[in-house]
């Protein structure tokens, strides 16, 4: 993974990490199921989005190496959106 997106993903995943503390603790402070369940909505987003970098990165790493243009890359990105 390139330096650039491994300090994004880092982040994200610290932000998650923190989120998830978050969760445990309206748990433990009796908050209602509903604030709960849009707490874990919030973190499968995050987990998403930080699924989509590291996939985005992969495929242009691939590309790269592969030898074809940038084109591929686009396409590919396109094609791993529309499949979400």
């Amino acid at each position: 993974m390139s330096s650039h997106r491994r300090e994004d993903v880092a982040k994200r995943i610290a932000r998650i990490h923190g989120h998830v503390h978050g969760i445990m603790e309206m748990l433990d402070q009796g908050r209602s199921y509903s604030e709960i369940v849009q707490q874990i909505s919030a973190v499968k987003a995050g987990l998403d989005s930080a699924v989509q970098i590291i996939v985005e990165d992969l495929v242009e790493d691939c590309v790269a190496k592969s030898g074809k243009n940038k084109s591929v890359a686009v396409e590919l990105r396109e094609v791993i959106a529309r499949a979400r």
